[in-house]
């Protein structure tokens, strides 16, 4: 009896000492896991600055409470994470300036109804030197990933948070989204489809797009923006200062063989030129 005892009290002291267990009696990864959200990647490096180095993580993996999706990036054991909850990691352990942006975005934010809830792709935004991991990048999410590297608005502005379950996640606002879907036409995404987008974007706040368009590096950006809501006939483009917004100068062809338009000097679609128009 007495060995066992002894036994026992030796295993304890060692799981103590690895620091596998608390003076408590509660194991760490239980004390880590009940601190985060369910469905959401872990990163090794984050997990080391926390206090759980790698023969913990090794540990934790062998024990299955951990599953590796990747070097550098591990999951509950049997958890069914979405590239959300990569997103999740990325913005909240690496503090990276990455996001779902564009169509994706707005399909987030409720704002495009019309598109479908399993799309194939997703497009995600970064700044011209974030790079994703490896392990985001070699992991299957069950959608593909667009992702664009571009500093064409500033990191932080225009941003909204979004619920996922269990957690939220920093997406484009609606306005900056719209943006972003201007910065990939037409090349990546049709006029069209922008403009059907920003037909439903009849609440933006003014201060905010204000601050997005003079914040703007893209002249293309701006002036399809400007031109697709007025065309909207959204109220808010009323409270717009233009003075301070520049829109460059010289004209901008859009795309071959469309229609001038000459307020802000580009060349558009004919299909969108004339959508809504009324014939004489």
């Amino acid at each position: 009896m007495r060995f066992i005892l002894n036994y026992a009290v030796a295993v304890v002291c060692f799981l103590m000492y690895n620091g596998i267990m608390t003076t408590t009696g509660q194991t760490k990864i239980n004390q880590l896991l009940s601190s985060l959200p369910a469905g959401v990647v872990l990163q090794a490096s984050w997990l080391s600055e926390q206090g759980y180095n790698s023969d913990l993580q090794k540990a934790y993996r062998r024990s299955h409470w951990l599953e590796s999706i990747g070097t550098g990036a591990m999951i509950r054991n049997g958890d069914t994470v979405s590239y959300e909850g990569a997103i999740y990691a990325l913005q909240q352990q690496s503090n990276m300036p990455v996001h779902p942006g564009g169509r994706t975005a707005l399909s987030l934010l409720g704002k495009a109804h019309y598109l479908s809830l399993s799309e194939k792709k997703v497009t995600v935004f970064g700044e011209d030197n974030a790079r994703l991991p490896t392990w985001f990048l070699n992991h299957d999410w069950g959608v593909g990933v667009d992702y664009y590297q571009s500093s064409f608005l500033p990191s932080g502005i225009g941003m909204s948070e979004v619920e996922i379950k269990t957690y939220s996640i920093k997406v484009s606002g609606a306005a900056r989204a719209l943006m972003e879907c201007l910065y990939l036409a037409p090349e990546k995404m049709a006029l069209m489809e922008c403009y059907e987008l920003m037909e439903g974007l009849n609440n933006l706040k003014p201060a905010q797009v204000q601050q997005l368009l003079e914040k703007c590096q893209s002249v293309k950006v701006k002036r399809l923006f400007l031109y697709l809501a007025e065309k909207a006939n959204h109220n808010w483009t009323k409270f717009l200062n233009h003075e301070k917004i520049n829109v460059g100068s010289g004209k901008r062809s859009i795309v071959k063989n469309g229609v001038y338009i000459d307020r802000y000097q580009i060349t558009v679609p004919k299909e969108l030129a004339e959508h809504g128009e009324r014939s004489v």
